[in-house]
């Protein structure tokens, strides 16, 4: 049976990062994947126009086509600001997204990322999806988040994976799809290289026996009926 898959992140790019292997499987498995991605991007690196967001959106559109997503929204909370949002109006917009879809599946941030957006992102869900009848996800995964989740305080939750995915057939579809954000990849050896998102990958493979992998931690999974 199909799911509904939801991979909720802050930024372009961070879905990729986050489970951009486990989009494509999904998707190769005939489920139905949406995006939602919250913030603007780009804006807290100073002035950016219309047409650089535009392009920014452009590229984000052309690499959920390679994941295999059937669709993306995009909000405009401000990018490296959203703790100056009312956290209500985040939950809203979440709300929204998975009252539209109805996601059985929802991929988002850790909650201990570096990244303030990334904490406001992994609240937001939680609250949009808090335990209701007939209307909660069944699963619920956080995600990490190359050159945020690993840079988190020491006083933040640590990124303790608790669930493995075989992304072995689609690590070179994710880099692919990184690849689509020209202006956000990097040259290695930063974390969110092409070379940097395959030495995760293998990294993690290595924790669960195979070639390469995306590890999460799970928030919440209910299993039965």
């Amino acid at each position: 049976m199909a799911r509904k898959v939801a991979a909720i992140f802050a930024h372009p790019d961070d879905e990729v990062l986050g489970c951009g292997g486990a989009m494509a499987w999904h998707a190769a498995n005939g489920d139905d994947v949406r995006i939602l991605l919250l913030a603007t991007g780009l804006r807290s690196r100073g002035a950016a126009d219309d047409a650089a967001i535009g392009q920014l959106r452009d590229d984000a559109r052309k690499s959920a086509a390679i994941v295999g997503a059937k669709a993306i929204e995009f909000a405009d909370f401000p990018d490296n600001a959203m703790d100056t949002v009312p956290l209500l109006e985040v939950v809203k917009r979440v709300e929204m997204f998975l009252a539209n879809f109805g996601a059985d599946t929802v991929y988002t941030h850790h909650d201990g990322d570096l990244n303030i957006d990334h904490f406001i992102v992994h609240r937001s869900v939680m609250t949009a999806c808090r335990p209701l009848p007939n209307v909660t996800p069944r699963e619920i995964l956080a995600c990490e988040v190359n050159s945020s989740t690993e840079w988190g305080l020491a006083s933040q939750l640590p990124f303790a994976p608790t669930d493995f995915l075989d992304i072995s057939a689609y690590i070179e579809r994710k880099v692919k799809a990184l690849e689509q954000y020209r202006g956000e990849i990097r040259p290695w050896p930063h974390p969110r290289s092409s070379d940097g998102i395959r030495a995760l990958a293998h990294w993690r493979g290595t924790q669960c026996g195979v070639d390469a992998a995306e590890a999460y931690r799970v928030v919440r999974r209910i299993r039965g009926r």
